[in-house]
């Protein structure tokens, strides 16, 4: 079994145990007091007031009925609540169905500011990931530099791009787009649309006659999960004018916890499909009803993480680490190795709302910079040791140590945590290596 493999067996035994962070609000008896509770929390977690009431009811409904007998089964109903309410696991945007033919058109809508043009990007270079070849038709002709931000995002996604002077005609821009995509073989036609500050009649009757024009496979609303329930009613105007087939979440890397999509999936009823996790041009993942759960209870999100991981770590480099895991030789100089990956994947910032106990709000933003700060304090306290000493840290006495110390500009006291870290990490990694071991993470 690999690192990887090793390492998402022992989440998902230890997966009940990360309910405990709900400790707060499930410290009591399941009375009136704790219904109000639970739903003032859900709330809070932006969590519509229609879709809270909706949860409480039915766990009221379900306590009642004899099937939750204490605390800690309304816990598991509550996390099975949220999931159903979110759905299964669909797809994302449908580009081979029934074997269309090509190019399968999807049309990408939603007012300005949520992130649209960058979703485009982003889902181009998922597709050419997956072989496809992708061309962008950047039809919002309204916002001034609209198409050159496009032009930015075709060039690093590796996509094709149509575009016309500010102020043309989007429908002629569609029209040159699906006419010269046939001609070139195109797979996939993303149609970046205009948006409003807010949904406007003009801006509908637009996107009608583009949906008319181009009958596209998919319409796929972006909608700004910081907004709040300012997006759910985005989401609600834009599927009773128009009519859409799936939800793309943004910024749910920021301090949202997605219940702006729990909400947006129960008033439309129509799937997220995709979530955008950070800035990167591969910051947009399949959605996951069950994990999106787990982040909105504020439980973290660690299979995601390991996937994660996973996807950014070299085969061959992830086979020396477990070798080197197994054998106790995981060294200093491989630590500092790690804390660059996780630069790489980009920061504690990207990776703290994955993380269980790292919930939304002030806290987590305190936690990430304090997080991030510690980061910077031990890289340049094992920037300042030798290669001998990293790959060797018995051998450093306490000469030594205040060496390091001085020449990283800190106290002799953030080596001896550097060390005391270091060593708790060898023995956690070396724990989950032991078959049928659990995972445990330090301080959580």
């Amino acid at each position: 079994m690999s690192l990887f493999s090793r390492l998402k067996s022992g989440l998902s035994k230890t997966r009940a145990g990360l309910m405990d962070s709900l400790a707060g609000i499930f410290s009591g008896r399941v009375d009136e007091e704790f219904y109000e509770e639970l739903e003032e929390a859900l709330i809070m977690a932006d969590i519509g007031a229609r879709t809270a009431a909706e949860i409480i009811g039915k766990l009221r409904e379900r306590a009642k009925s004899g099937k939750a007998a204490d605390i800690e089964e309304i816990k598991g109903m509550l996390a099975e609540e949220i999931t159903m309410i979110l759905g299964e696991a669909e797809p994302g945007a449908d580009t081979d169905a029934g074997g269309l033919a090509r190019p399968a058109v999807i049309l990408v809508i939603g007012v300005n500011g949520v992130g649209k043009t960058t979703a485009v990007g982003k889902l181009a270079k998922l597709f050419k990931r997956q072989g496809k070849v992708v061309t962008i038709a950047a039809a919002d002709t309204f916002r001034a530099a609209a198409a050159d931000q496009l032009t930015v995002w075709s060039e690093r996604a590796g996509a094709r791009i149509i575009k016309y002077a500010e102020g043309a005609d989007p429908a002629a821009v569609v029209f040159d787009a699906v006419s010269s995509s046939k001609s070139k073989g195109t797979d996939v036609l993303l149609i970046d649309t205009a948006g409003r500050l807010q949904i406007d009649e003009p801006l509908m009757d637009e996107l009608r006659d583009l949906k008319k024009a181009v009958r596209p496979h998919e319409i796929l609303l972006v909608v700004d999960s910081l907004m709040g329930q300012d997006a759910v009613s985005s989401a609600e105007g834009f599927n009773e004018g128009l009519g859409v087939d799936g939800v793309i979440m943004t910024k749910l890397d920021g301090d949202s916890r997605g219940g702006a999509a729990l909400s947006t999936k129960s008033v439309t009823g129509k799937p997220i499909k995709f979530i955008g996790v950070g800035e990167k041009l591969d910051a947009l993942e399949p959605f996951h009803p069950e994990r999106m759960a787990s982040r909105i209870l504020g439980m973290g999100d660690v299979m995601s993480l390991i996937e994660k991981l996973e996807d950014d770590y070299e085969e061959e480099k992830a086979a020396e680490l477990e070798r080197k895991i197994k054998k106790m030789e995981f060294t200093l100089e491989d630590f500092l190795e790690q804390m660059g990956q996780i630069k790489k994947m980009g920061g504690l910032a990207s990776l703290a709302g994955m993380m269980p106990g790292f919930g939304g709000g002030k806290l987590k933003d305190e936690q990430v910079a304090e997080g991030e700060k510690e980061f910077v304090r031990m890289e340049a306290v094992m920037r300042s040791m030798t290669k001998a000493e990293r790959k060797d840290p018995s051998i450093l006495n306490a000469s030594r140590r205040r060496r390091i110390a001085a020449g990283a500009g800190q106290p002799v006291s953030q080596v001896n945590t550097l060390i005391k870290r270091y060593d708790e990490a060898r023995k956690m990694m070396k724990s989950f290596m032991k078959p049928g071991s659990k995972l445990r993470l330090p301080g959580f």
